[in-house]
């Protein structure tokens, strides 16, 4: 489907974009992760050709990206870019037609995505009028209208109450079962490792992880337990037999020492502990994110094995 090889982008402060080499297939979703400031919304542009790279090249099915290609694309900004005095369907409208719909096929396609969004009551409001988990939702009914076969979705869950964001989730599993191709790129990880088949983890500007998902969780699962409490747990955080402890109310995750054994450490816990649930577990996408974040800033490694990058696809 998509290949991108060795893409670079330098900016007057410095490389944006310091060779990064991705691929997403069809019928599969690809989260583009990675803290603030990592390089993912430049990597996105570079893909789809907003940007022109320094280097590298990304094609498309085998072909070099083109204005054909652009068509059989689909992509929402982590910026909003709707025109905002603007009738909520006439701008949908507008923006398929950029994407050769004929107008009266675009105005069925709206109304229906409308409907399916919760949105039919604002077809004639101006998108101000809208708030902005709604506008977010037109947003992605933009990137969608046209039946695109590469959907690219930057931050896609910006301004969205809980209930939307399962209602985008579930759209989201919908191109795949449809055998599209998804990029999604975030920060958070716990909306990532529900939805991804694989990722690839950029922190400044560099791929610093790349992988199928649950091969990447693991090859980061030893030692890792999961704990439920009653009780205070703040005191887990200083205990010299974890190298990591997130802790959250009366959960924790804990990534022991070598040389540690699980019974050993139940054992330990239940003296200062009401321990309701105790389990050896893959670690989360986020231990794993602030474990290799983490020591590429202080240049340290503290869990798991060395950073893997994967070859160029």
């Amino acid at each position: 489907m998509l290949v991108a090889r060795n893409l670079r982008k330098i900016f007057s402060t410095g490389p944006a974009v310091d060779d990064v080499s991705l691929e997403v297939k069809r019928g599969e979703i690809l989260g583009l992760l990675g803290p603030n400031g990592a390089g993912k919304t430049t990597t996105i542009r570079l893909i789809l050709h907003i940007l022109q790279p320094d280097g590298g090249q990304v094609t498309f099915d085998g072909k070099p990206f083109s204005m054909e290609i652009r068509n059989l694309t689909g992509y929402l900004p982590e910026e909003r870019g709707l025109y905002r005095k603007n009738k909520l369907l006439n701008t949908i409208v507008y923006f398929a037609s950029l994407k050769g719909i004929e107008s009266a096929e675009a105005r069925r396609r709206a109304i229906e995505w409308l409907r399916r969004f919760n949105l039919a009551g604002y077809a004639d409001k101006k998108v101000e009028e809208l708030s902005k988990g709604n506008q977010q939702k037109v947003q992605f009914i933009i990137s969608v209208l046209h039946d695109p076969e590469l959907v690219v979705l930057d931050e896609p869950f910006a301004g969205l109450d809980p209930v939307n964001q399962i209602l985008l989730t579930d759209e989201l599993m919908q191109l795949k079962q449809r055998n599209k191709a998804v990029i999604f790129s975030t920060h958070m990880m716990e909306q990532a490792e529900k939805l991804c088949d694989r990722i690839c983890l950029i922190h400044k500007g560099k791929v610093v992880l790349q992988g199928d998902l649950n091969e990447v969780k693991r090859r980061y699962g030893q030692n890792s337990i999961h704990i439920e409490f009653e009780g205070n747990g703040t005191f887990l955080s200083s205990m010299p037999m974890f190298k990591k402890t997130l802790l959250y109310e009366n959960s924790a995750e804990l990534l022991l020492n070598d040389g540690l054994r699980p019974p050993d450490v139940l054992r330990d816990l239940s003296q200062r502990l009401a321990i309701n649930k105790f389990e050896v577990r893959e670690p989360s996408l986020q231990s794993i994110f602030l474990e290799i974040v983490g020591a590429k800033v202080d240049g340290t490694s503290r869990a798991g094995p060395p950073y893997h990058k994967e070859p160029a696809p």
